[in-house]
């Protein structure tokens, strides 16, 4: 028998919704894109020979183009407005901006390798709208529709008035790297704070084999669903990695091993749509109340009205199209929006579902190159204010101008990051309502492919509906892993159940399925060489796999989350992103929009010279001063005040040192003021510090100096002045001032 081990690591590793008819809309293809790249050969000499009518086909073209990237035709985003774009609306301005933003999108489409210059766009198009060539330009590039990726010409520093300001971003995932990329690009400090001791977060590429079998496995994001427009389609032709189109051919198997047969399949899968349509016109009918219904129960409900899927294969089918629609959005039916649960529908990237060679570890080592990323930093609290943020991770404190924090919804949910001040309400109501789901996989590496080289996918039925998603589908890695590896899929209920289940056992039950389908084919089937069952769910840094819109939930929900607090704290991931949620490029588009938002926050900082100081600075100084007058802790020219409430070793506290106290009066000498005193005051700093740290403070030996040293080298600590602690310590500064004035306390006083 193979090794089987347990990893945790998840992420989005399939098709969206692949077996739903879609509503069809304009989207390019390579094709398309390939034809438009050949006419452009040598476009720049002849362009003055173009007839009218070439002219036209190659605007059409680029309208084309800029469709799929989520421009409309003839209207501005709303961003461009923002931006002030074009002076006067619904124009002609407006319409040659369009044209010309359509004509950069579609040149840097065309070589991606390279840096669009401005000078370039100038080439091929008339000096006449110059203006508009800067006003589209300096939009698509700030806001990260062109120039991004992993090209070595996109290094530069491009933006001087950036070069000070620092960016911490917590999370080393697609969101994380792609906003650290366009950052620095932009000229901005950055570094990323990462808890684990990898770079990826759940995209995964896990080495496995033994013996010269070896292959690369996605065992978190696996899958770029839909390749035109998508961004990460950008990044594998930047790298020169080849895609393998994941093949429509899906052969469906019965719990005892027998093939479906082909016409009850055909059958099955038209109700399913059909009862999918239904959903849509029924929430149509009622409205708002729709949200306060699962999708599962609508389903079912319909189900029984038209007495459909009545035999057991026919709702085995059922079930497994059902299993299939709850991997898509790694959550059960019953808790899905009957509302919302496909309100990204219209923005999916249309064009082939896709495998990486090599797995998605490419575009990660790609992302991370030159990147600080500081591993095994598990953040805990995230302070922000007007002076800066500070981010704690452990016993360190590193501080910046603003923090991006890519974390996934799951460690929010679970409050795993404390965030001061809290955030605001309707951010932590967003967090709730939206959902966060499961998706597990049973990876396998195999001696040799049994089950055919003309295979990407092939699926299982289950006898019993709450068992629908346990090993429903089977990917096949064999073309792009470098070895025969087969992974099996679970997802709604039983990827829940999958968390608690020995892996040995899984593997058996995975393996036993096997045989049932290849057994009868005179085929043997071999014992892995290896196996890995993955456990997102108690994953400490993901706590499940991707988000979804359960039930009181919306598509705003997303916005909420991607807002902003007070320009300081910013948030990225797939679970911020409303057009591409649950999915890799939606995280990395994130990233992108992140990048762009940190770059407007810093410019309209900079056009306001004068420091914003909340209003209640010196009230909140006030009580920092009062709450030292009786300390908790004191030894040497060191004091310190605790929370009341609890004696943890971990709790946080404030600490107060005063610099440039005589000896004789740091020792409780002559309590005289000389006249170096009078004109030099003695200096009082602050830091936060737990409980811990202040004992062991208090051990080091060898004098105060000593004393400042440890505290900065070993506890990574930073001293500052009454205001700045104000502004980044309000929260706790209030909750001790107000423990203390609701019940007594008893004193420590140390010498």
């Amino acid at each position: 028998m193979g090794e089987t081990g347990n990893t945790s690591f998840s992420g989005n590793s399939g098709f969206k919704r692949s077996s739903r008819r879609k509503t069809a809309y304009k989207n390019y293809d390579e094709k398309l894109m390939d034809e438009f790249i050949d006419n452009q050969l040598g476009a720049s000499l002849r362009k003055k020979n173009r007839t009218q009518k070439d002219l036209e086909k190659e605007t059409e073209t680029e309208a084309m183009i800029a469709l799929s990237l989520g421009f409309p035709i003839d209207e501005l985003l709303d961003e461009e407005i923002k931006a002030g774009v074009v002076s006067e609306l619904d124009g002609k301005e407006q319409n040659d901006y369009i044209v010309v933003r359509n004509h950069i999108l579609a040149e840097w489409r065309g070589n991606v390798q390279s840096w669009l210059s401005k000078g370039k766009i100038k080439e091929t198009v008339s000096n006449d709208y110059a203006h508009l060539i800067n006003a589209a330009y300096d939009f698509l590039l700030s806001n990260g529709y062109i120039n991004f990726g992993v090209s070595a010409s996109f290094e530069s520093q491009i933006f001087e008035d950036t070069a000070e300001t620092t960016v911490i971003i917590v999370g080393a995932g697609l969101a994380g790297l792609a906003a650290a990329r366009q950052l620095r690009s932009f000229g901005f400090k950055v570094v990323i704070l990462e808890g684990r001791n990898r770079p990826g977060g759940r995209v995964y590429s896990q080495k496995m084999g033994q013996n010269g079998k070896y292959a690369a496995v996605d065992l978190g994001g696996s899958v770029i669903t839909g390749i035109h427009a998508n961004p990460l389609g950008v990044l594998a032709r930047q790298l020169s990695i080849p895609l393998h189109k994941v093949r429509d051919k899906c052969p469906l198997y019965k719990p005892d091993g027998a093939p479906v047969d082909k016409e009850i399949d055909t059958n099955v899968e038209l109700i399913f749509n059909k009862l999918l349509d239904k959903v849509g016109q029924l929430r149509e009918i009622m409205g708002g109340f729709a949200n306060n219904i699962s999708l599962g129960s609508v389903l079912e409900t319909l189900r029984q009205l038209y007495a459909v899927a009545r035999s057991n294969e026919e709702r085995q089918l059922l079930d497994w199209h059902f299993a299939n629609l709850e991997f898509s959005n790694a959550g059960s039916l019953s808790n899905l929006s009957a509302a919302y649960w496909d309100q990204d529908d219209p923005y999916e990237m249309g064009g082939d579902h896709c495998f990486l060679a090599g797995g998605n570890v490419g575009l990660i080592r790609a992302l991370c190159k030159d990147i600080p990323i500081f591993y095994g930093k598990t953040v805990q609290t995230i302070r922000y204010g007007n002076e800066g943020v500070e981010v704690i991770a452990g016993n360190q404190a590193f501080q910046a101008d603003m923090v991006l924090c890519t974390v996934p919804l799951g460690v929010l949910k679970r409050k795993k990051i404390i965030f001061e001040p809290g955030l605001p309400e309707r951010k932590l109501a967003a967090i709730e309502r939206l959902g966060f789901g499961l998706l597990n996989k049973v990876a396998m590496v195999f001696p040799h492919n049994f089950w055919g080289e003309d295979l990407d996918t092939f699926g299982s039925l289950r006898e019993f509906s709450h068992r629908r998603g346990e090993f429903f589908l089977f990917y096949s890695y064999h073309t792009v892993s470098g070895a025969p590896v087969l992974v099996a899929l679970v997802a709604g209920e039983a990827a829940q159940v999958f968390e608690d289940t020995n892996p040995i056992s899984s593997l058996q039950h995975v393996l036993s399925l096997l045989r049932g389908i290849y057994g009868p084919k005179g085929i043997d089937v071999p014992d892995p060489i290896q196996s890995i069952c993955t456990r997102w769910g108690t994953d400490p840094f993901s706590y499940g796999s991707y988000s979804h819109i359960r039930m009181q939930s919306s598509g705003l929900d997303y916005d909420i989350l991607a807002e902003s607090v007070e320009d300081r704290l910013f948030f990225g991931g797939e679970a911020t992103s409303r057009q591409y949620p649950a999915t890799m490029h939606g995280a990395y588009l994130s990233g992108l929009r992140e990048a762009s938002r940190i770059l407007r926050a810093t410019r309209a900082r900079q056009t306001n010279t004068r420091k914003s100081i909340p209003k209640n600075i010196g009230h909140t100084a006030y009580i920092l001063l009062g709450l030292f007058k009786k300390p908790d802790l004191v030894f040497a020219e060191f004091h310190f005040v605790f929370n009341p409430s609890s004696g943890d070793p971990k709790s946080l506290g404030l600490m107060q040192v005063t610099i440039g106290k005589s000896h004789n009066e740091s020792n409780g000498g002559d309590k005289g003021i000389s006249n170096q005193q009078l004109f030099n005051p003695p200096l009082q700093l602050y830091t936060i510090i737990s409980r811990e740290q202040a004992l062991e403070l208090q051990q080091v030996t060898g004098g105060f100096k000593n004393k400042l040293s440890f505290l900065s080298h070993n506890l990574g600590l930073k001293l500052m002045g009454e205001n700045a602690l104000a502004l980044i310590g309000n929260s706790l500064i209030s909750d001790i001032a107000s423990l203390r004035r609701g019940r007594g306390r008893s004193r420590i006083i140390a010498a």
